[in-house]
Order: C-alpha cells, then structure tokens, then sequence
C-alpha cells in the first residue's frame, strides 16, 4: 500500500478571517461606521440595530462559507423598502466603502478584503432590485 498525502479543503474566507468572533467584530465596527456617515443612515432610522446586526452576521457567515444559519429575506425583498426611500448605487458605494474599512481596520489581509468585497458587489443588483 501505497500512502497518499491526504487533500485538504481550502479553508473558507470565513475561516480564513477569523470565523464568529472576526465576523461579529466585523459587523459591530461596520455598523458603528454606517450609522455615523449621514449619506446612509437615515435608511437606518426605523431599524433595530440589535436584530440587524444578528442578521447581518448570519449573512456574512453563510456569504463567507461558513455555518448558513441566515433565515433572513433574499437580499431583493430585504432592501425593497430601501429602494423606494432611493437606495441607489452611490449608497451602495458607501457601503461598500465602510465595509473595506471595517476590515482594513480588523488587519484583515488585502487578499480577503478583495474576495469580500467581491462577493458583496455580487449582490449590488439584488439589494438595490435591478
């Protein structure tokens, strides 16, 4: 019998940037940044942030490959609301903005910001319903 080294799945970007404890981080600094910009919190003004932030962390996890415990609308039917107040591609922007500097701020490697950042422009057209 022959050995053969065993193959190791890549780990996800979830894994790689620190699993639920850089996920939560992530999204507490995230949030602190949004609702301080006055280009977009106001879609925040009738939001729990507490249930908001608990979903928006089941999201990054599922979007990152980790554990999918997302219950949440589709991201179409999650912003409709949003979409008619104007939420618009400069506020996604923003957004996504405040997203890259969460992580930069968090030391997460450019690499995994990219491939984070990637994967949330792959829902630009769905959150603002196009």
């Amino acid at each position: 019998m022959s050995a053969t080294p065993e193959t190791t799945p890549t780990a996800t970007l979830y894994e790689q940037i620190g699993g639920a404890a850089a996920v939560d981080a992530a999204v507490d600094v995230f949030y602190r940044k949004v609702l301080a910009d006055y280009r977009i919190n106001r879609f925040f003004d009738d939001v729990d942030m507490e249930a908001q932030a608990v979903k928006q962390k089941a999201f990054f996890t599922m979007a990152f490959g980790g554990p999918n415990t997302y219950t949440g609308d589709d991201m179409r039917k999650a912003h409709a609301r949003l979409v008619k107040m104007g939420l618009n591609n400069d506020h996604f922007n923003v957004v996504m903005e405040h997203l890259g500097a969460t992580m930069t701020e968090l030391n997460v490697p450019a690499e995994l910001i990219a491939q984070a950042a990637a994967i949330a422009e792959s829902t630009r057209n769905d959150v603002l319903g196009k």
